[in-house]
């Protein structure tokens, strides 16, 4: 006997649909933009949102009084301001697709002594679990390793709308840049096959998502962190390296480092530890340009159990 699969409301269809001719009419417009011009009126929309997006205005200056309860609030105002007008540029950065990828090598500079990390974790022939978060611009991140020839897939979340997860998936792939779903059937069979074939495999684990997750340290307080990094490099033993793409002055600097790891007798330690140390590295990150994060994402939100 079929089973029934039960359809949204009509109003959730509509939104959903309206929703993604919205983002499919934004790219186009956005698109053919020259790069400079994406980038000013990106940091225009940023303001924009700071000023009327009172809910997401709080919540970034909530998780900016966790991280830095030593300032003051006209500086974490300040810095969450930041926040929005980078995540406004970014996004318009992106979205002007032909601009960004005619100047892209000089956009988002690559130093050699980043590249011989990739290049030397590469080597070991086990593939490579690449971790960030959403720092800096984790899109162009993965449109420059991948457009410089490094064989790479990327582990994303599928949106509610499949026409709007299918939408993201081709602008992607138009840079080269492969989706595994991480909700689709066979997902963790195309990670495991990817590491097997000495490919790069990237996450964010810098956010409390619904995936299984560790608590670990992050600005001084437990926060629920994905495990499936660890978990991966764990089980087929390839290299870990973390890696960021930062905002410096017009352009962007990739930053990478190779975090090393033993497997001991006990694999929950090691997953736990190995967590922790990716988590450290994405916080530094954050630190080095604070203004370069997610502030409005709500990190703290799950809670680890009462020690019993």
């Amino acid at each position: 006997m079929d089973t029934l699969v039960e359809r949204p409301p009509l109003t959730k269809r509509l939104k959903r649909f309206l929703r993604y001719l919205l983002v499919r009419a934004a790219l186009a417009l956005v698109g053919a933009l020259p790069l400079g011009f994406a980038r000013w009126l990106g940091a225009g929309f940023g303001r924009l949102a700071f000023a009327v997006a009172g809910g997401e205005r709080r919540k970034a200056l909530k998780s900016l009084a966790r991280a830095f309860p030593e300032r003051s609030d006209a500086e974490r105002h300040a810095l969450a301001r930041a926040s929005f007008r980078h995540l406004g540029m970014a996004a318009f950065e992106v979205g002007a697709t032909s601009s960004m990828d005619r100047q892209l090598e000089r956009l988002v500079r690559w130093e050699d002594v980043d590249r011989r990390v990739l290049d030397a974790a590469l080597a070991r022939g086990k593939g490579v679990v690449f971790v960030s978060g959403h720092v800096g611009n984790w899109e162009l991140l993965a449109r420059r390793v991948s457009r410089a020839g490094y064989p790479s897939q990327s582990i994303a979340k599928e949106t509610t709308d499949p026409r709007l997860t299918a939408l993201v998936g081709r602008f992607r792939e138009q840079g080269g840049v492969r989706s595994i779903w991480r909700g689709q059937e066979g997902a963790a069979r195309a990670m495991l096959r990817a590491l097997k074939a000495g490919e790069i495999l990237g996450l964010l684990i810098d956010q409390d998502t619904r995936v299984q997750s560790l608590f670990v340290p992050f600005f001084g307080e437990l926060a629920a962190t994905p495990r499936a990094a660890a978990d991966l490099a764990l089980r087929t033993g390839a290299a870990v390296v973390v890696g960021f793409c930062q905002r410096e002055g017009e352009g962007y600097r990739l930053w990478m480092e190779e975090v090393a790891w033993r497997a001991g007798s006990d694999r929950e330690a090691d997953a736990l530890a190995l967590t922790a140390a990716l988590s450290e590295r994405i916080e530094a990150a954050i630190r080095r340009a604070p203004e370069q994060w997610v502030w409005m994402h709500q990190r703290w939100k799950t809670r680890p159990p009462p020690a019993s």
